[in-house]
């Protein structure tokens, strides 16, 4: 698996001009004191899908895999196939004396909760939830609505059809998220160029639209996608995990469509698709996972809530890579001048997911 690359050019390039922003969470913004411990263990259970997803759980496992080379600390996994796995894969874990669990993804929040009950020594910490309030579990939690509204703006500039289009896997907060900034993005751009770009599947004032039901299974993002195909579609943004690979499928296939991916830098993470990917709206789990590791394993281990921000590097577009000759420059300068914005507080962009504060 590729280690996960860390922030993207367009960020970096703004962060040089905003000098006051903090940075990326790669610089240990969850840990404190130094990591030592070749005999702690870290360990993570994947969500359904696994942890060759090229989507989150990947990340996580990066980050991971990032903490037992750089760290020195001992790691173990589980892989879950789908959701009876998850309490078994955690009890497995607790078995084994870990320092700390981490758990990738909304949908184990259930079973972290009880286990962490359960086992209240043990330590966790859990990926894209908030809702565990025990001294024990420390929640990493992206705004990727900031991202996604980047993304979105980008989308609706670079669409040549004037209709875009959006799904997600299964209907919960992480991924309602990224269509929600996707369609802020969409309607701002409208509103800045005085165009009419039509976003299919997603209506944000509802809270309605197209969901696969599941991270798996990759035909479903292919038909979906198609689906907007033939309406005329010429860019999707499938946020639905390994369901992505369909969606990139349909898109090949169509010969004139590109991808935003989502999680991950796609054109890193997943070749086979590269050239199709326009950007990427990234979450830095990778990193936040190897601090948190760092955090414990330097026994600084607190449940303070990590929130990645598009000011802490913690979320943001991945560069144009292929598209960026076919990416108009005044539109990289609209949306360079809207990320400054976000980063500074100016303009606020907001989704029934983001996290608390």
């Amino acid at each position: 698996m590729k280690k996960l690359t860390v922030g993207a050019a367009l960020l970096a390039a703004l962060a040089l001009a905003l000098s006051g922003c903090a940075q990326p969470p790669a610089s240990s913004t969850l840990s404190g004191g130094d990591a030592s411990s070749s005999d702690f263990l870290a360990c993570m259970v994947s969500d359904a899908g696994g942890f060759d997803d090229k989507s989150f759980n990947e990340s996580g496992y990066n980050g991971l895999k990032q903490a037992e080379s750089e760290l020195g600390v001992k790691i173990q996994t589980a892989e879950s196939k789908n959701a009876n796995d998850f309490t078994p894969n955690l009890k497995n874990m607790v078995s084994q004396n870990c320092g700390l669990t981490i758990t990738v993804g909304f949908n184990l929040a259930e079973a972290t909760k009880a286990q962490a009950t359960e086992t209240p020594d043990a330590k966790f910490a859990i990926v894209d939830d908030e809702s565990i309030d025990l001294p024990n579990v420390k929640p990493l939690v992206f705004k990727t609505s900031d991202a996604a509204f980047l993304a979105g703006y980008l989308a609706a500039g670079y669409s040549k059809s004037g209709i875009v289009g959006t799904f997600g896997g299964i209907a919960i907060p992480s991924v309602t998220i990224f269509m929600d900034g996707f369609a802020d993005g969409i309607a701002q751009y409208n509103a800045d160029n005085g165009k009419s770009v039509k976003l299919l599947g997603w209506d944000k004032d509802k809270q309605d639209g197209l969901f696969t039901g599941d991270f798996e299974d990759e035909s479903k993002g292919q038909n979906t996608t198609k689906q907007f195909i033939d309406q005329g579609a010429d860019v999707v943004m499938p946020v639905a995990g390994p369901v992505g690979n369909g969606a990139a499928a349909a898109a090949k296939a169509a010969g004139d469509v590109a991808i935003i991916w989502v999680d991950s830098d796609g054109y890193e993470t997943n070749p086979t698709y590269k050239d199709l990917f326009l950007t990427s709206v990234m979450k830095q789990i990778g990193p936040a996972v190897y601090d948190s590791v760092k955090e414990a394993s330097s026994d600084a281990f607190t449940s303070t809530k990590y929130v990645g921000t598009l000011a802490n590097g913690g979320v943001g577009i991945a560069p144009y890579h292929d598209f960026d000759s076919k990416v108009d420059a005044a539109l990289k300068q609209q949306i360079e001048d809207y990320t400054a914005k976000i980063v500074s507080g100016e303009y606020k962009v907001t989704s029934p997911g983001d996290p608390t504060a």
